[in-house]
């Protein structure tokens, strides 16, 4: 990975790091939108039923929100980096008029079978590497013990427990109702 691709592969919002917090990390494509293939424009973007408010609550609860996703996308050369950090700048802004945040965005541009140079290789960010997922518990003040995965894919659950994490499969319908569940479990500022 280049030096510009490292910085731009984790964006991040400013969060206070005191105490301990749990944390709920989501997929993107198939957990927060319609997996549309390849989504990265907000024109193709589709918010899963309620998406917004399952952000909100994570977000009401005291714990970290976190987005996890592998973005082979540019590897392919089907889209530059660059509308990936516009997409979710996008996603921050839709998510700001609900009261919502997303604490940090991970994703991985790297894949084996991509064409792009610089981005042809394995990574162990890429799902289901725990990279990302790693990153994300060292970087913040993350209690793993209050921290869940949800993702739609089995190298969503994977990558969860090569990191230590438990992971939640989502099935499709109303994010919120899948997330409610972990709220109280996972618990607020520590």
């Amino acid at each position: 990975m280049s030096g510009k691709s490292a910085a731009a592969a984790s964006e991040t919002t400013p969060t206070l790091k005191t105490g301990l917090r749990g944390a709920v990390i989501f997929d993107r494509d198939g957990v927060l939108n319609v997996d549309h293939g390849y989504t990265h424009r907000p024109d193709d973007f589709e918010w899963i039923t309620d998406a917004q408010a399952a952000v909100k609550a994570v977000n009401d609860a005291g714990l970290f929100a976190f987005v996890a996703t592998n973005q082979s996308g540019i590897a392919r050369g089907l889209y530059p980096e660059s509308d990936v950090i516009a997409l979710h700048a996008w996603m921050q802004a839709e998510l700001a008029k609900v009261g919502a945040q997303i604490d940090a965005f991970e994703y991985c541009p790297h894949h084996e079978a991509g064409t792009v140079a610089g981005y042809t290789q394995p990574c162990d960010r890429r799902k289901p590497g725990p990279g990302m997922i790693r990153d994300l518990l060292a970087r913040y003040p993350v209690d793993p013990a209050r921290t869940v995965m949800i993702g739609d894919n089995d190298t969503d659950m994977q990558a969860a427990a090569a990191a230590g994490i438990r992971g939640v499969k989502f099935g499709g319908g109303s994010l919120l109702a899948a997330v409610r569940p972990y709220l109280a479990a996972l618990g607020p500022i520590g």
